[in-house]
């Protein structure tokens, strides 16, 4: 093992990057139908994905531990352990997915109800809610496979994957959506059974690809010896903290969605629009991070601690070459971005100031992503949650205060994300410089 090239990093990235750009397409999709339907189903959506996302971010949060765990095997050459990592963690997940399909089933309208104002966009977002339930199923089991490319480092094929799952996504919204080929319009419902078998599809696709291309001999793949709960217990031990940390990052987003819903119909339509451009710079950041949680581990694996902070510091170059020109793209040309989610000219104009807020944070946001995955990359996922823990708290006060007690204009709101990001990279610095991680053993 040694420092790793810049080239071997664009490698990792690029792909990671392209397969979360495409996945971020489906959510684009979704929007930009549902934009030519009503801004309340555009209002509902936001609400219901954020929601959606922050339930899928406890399975995702067990794959982050996982590929951690993936990524220091690997730095180790201790092949066939990945294998037994990959089919406890898949059991895990089915569980997972079984269990809060039926909680959500069950308490998702009662905790929609006693949050959302108004009537219309609650009934909008339990009727997506209603068949979106079914995808967990799928994009969890999606999230262990990305888990073993990311960790093993062979992330070429999540390109191919993502192509398939947005096509099939923009394909089965334009049907279900809209009602084509015989099928009868289904709104906001279709939009959400759309986006389940799209995860269908890109699960399909994993396991087809897995089982024809990935040497199973070598990983250990495909071998399951039954329920291991040492292994297990191990692997919580890692990704417990990343599933809380990923679950109360989404869910405090959430509650700044239902905080905008009570500034009014406009303003929730206005952040969701908005929420969409931003997760396009979010998932190009959320690249490299991913990118330095797996380099990180891997290095650790391989007992080159020295090399971590040079690589930390390269990859935040290399994200700031990849995103200023795109904050600047989105300053110079605002309204050209708005027209792709919606026609109407009075909600272009009034979702302009808060889309150059929202771009402005992430000159804070590629440290503070980078910096705090490097954090979870050492394998002490347990310090990674407590500065999730502190900034949240900072941030969810901000929120009370700017947007519920002032009641500000959403432009203002935005800045949430300011705030956000700079308390992550004073708490991840304090960590890296302050913290004995050199020598974590997982």
């Amino acid at each position: 093992m040694h420092q790793y090239s810049n080239k071997q990093i664009i490698h990792i990235v690029f792909p990671i990057l392209f397969s979360l750009l495409m996945e971020h397409l489906i959510g684009m999709t979704d929007t930009a139908f549902l934009g030519r339907v009503g801004e309340i189903e555009l209002g509902a959506s936001a609400l219901a994905g954020v929601y959606y996302m922050a339930i899928f971010m406890l399975g995702f949060g067990f794959s982050i531990g996982a590929q951690i765990l993936i990524g220091r095997r690997n730095g180790e050459e201790n092949y066939k352990k990945i294998g037994e990592i990959f089919s406890q963690g898949m059991l895990f997940l089915f569980l997972l997915a079984a269990v809060i399909f039926t909680l959500s089933q069950k308490y998702s309208p009662v905790i929609l109800k006693s949050l959302i104002q108004s009537e219309q966009i609650y009934e909008a977002t339990l009727k997506y809610m209603d068949w979106r339930v079914y995808g967990f199923f799928f994009a969890f089991a999606d999230t262990m496979f990305r888990a073993f490319f990311v960790g093993t480092t062979n992330t070429k094929i999540l390109t191919a994957n993502a192509i398939v799952m947005v096509l099939s996504n923009a394909l089965f919204n334009y049907i279900l959506i809209f009602g084509k080929f015989g099928c009868p319009p289904l709104g906001i419902a279709g939009a959400a059974i759309g986006s389940s078998a799209a995860e269908l599809v890109s699960l399909i696709f994993f396991v087809l690809y897995t089982w024809s291309k990935v040497d199973k001999e070598k990983y250990g793949l495909f071998r399951f010896t039954g329920f291991r709960p040492k292994l297990l217990a191990r692997m919580l031990n890692i990704s417990v903290w990343t599933m809380l940390q990923s679950f109360l990052s989404v869910s405090t987003w959430f509650l700044f969605f239902v905080a905008v819903e009570h500034l009014g119909e406009r303003s929730l339509a206005i952040s969701n629009i908005v929420r969409s451009i931003s997760s396009l710079l979010f998932l190009t950041v959320a690249s490299f991070a991913s990118t330095t949680s797996s380099l990180v581990s891997n290095l650790m694996g391989a007992g080159q601690q020295q090399y971590v902070i040079p690589l930390c510091r390269r990859i935040i170059k290399m994200c700031y070459l990849v995103v200023t020109p795109i904050i600047v793209l989105i300053f110079i040309f605002p309204t050209l971005l708005l027209r792709i989610y919606t026609d109407n000219p009075d909600l272009i104009m009034s979702s302009v100031p808060s889309l150059l807020v929202m771009a402005s944070s992430y000159f804070l946001n590629v440290p503070a992503n980078i910096l705090f995955n490097t954090v979870s990359g050492t394998g002490n996922t347990r310090s990674a949650l407590f500065i999730e823990l502190a900034t949240l708290v900072i941030y969810i006060l901000y929120v009370f205060y700017i947007i519920l007690h002032l009641r500000s204009d959403v432009a203002v709101a935005w800045t949430t994300e300011h705030i956000y990001s700079t308390f992550m990279v004073v708490f991840a610095i304090i960590y890296l410089k302050k913290a004995g991680w050199q020598n974590k053993k997982i």
